[in-house]
């Protein structure tokens, strides 16, 4: 099976930096669309930013100016550059992807089960 695992969440102080990476492993034939979600405590799971495969990219409004994701096709893996972090900014962060597994022609959805971020005032 497919997992998602996320990287790179803690406390930070508001105006600070951080990054965040998901790495997907299993069974794999290609990754296609991965994004970044967060949920704060009380608040909907909102998209932070996504990526297709062919690198075009879409965020938030909240985030846009601000937030930079990216991805390394070849490692499975995906990345989130945070800077001016806020303190609403404060949630779980979740890596989605949709991915076709080896022997397996259609496509699933997965989720990593999120890193913690929090910023400080």
């Amino acid at each position: 099976q497919v997992q998602l695992v996320e990287s790179g969440g803690g406390l930070v102080q508001a105006g600070g930096s951080l990054g965040l990476s998901c790495a997907a492993s299993g069974t794999i034939l290609s990754v296609n669309a991965m994004g970044w979600y967060r949920q704060a405590p009380g608040k909907q799971r909102e998209l932070v930013a996504d990526i297709r495969s062919d690198g075009s990219t879409n965020y938030a409004d909240s985030v846009k100016g601000r937030f930079s994701i990216s991805r390394d096709n070849a490692e499975n893996t995906m990345f989130l550059q945070m800077n001016g972090l806020k303190p609403e900014d404060t949630a779980v962060y979740y890596c989605n992807a949709k991915i076709i597994r080896l022997g397996i022609l259609r496509e699933t959805t997965y989720w990593g089960t999120g890193t913690q971020v929090t910023v400080s005032s």
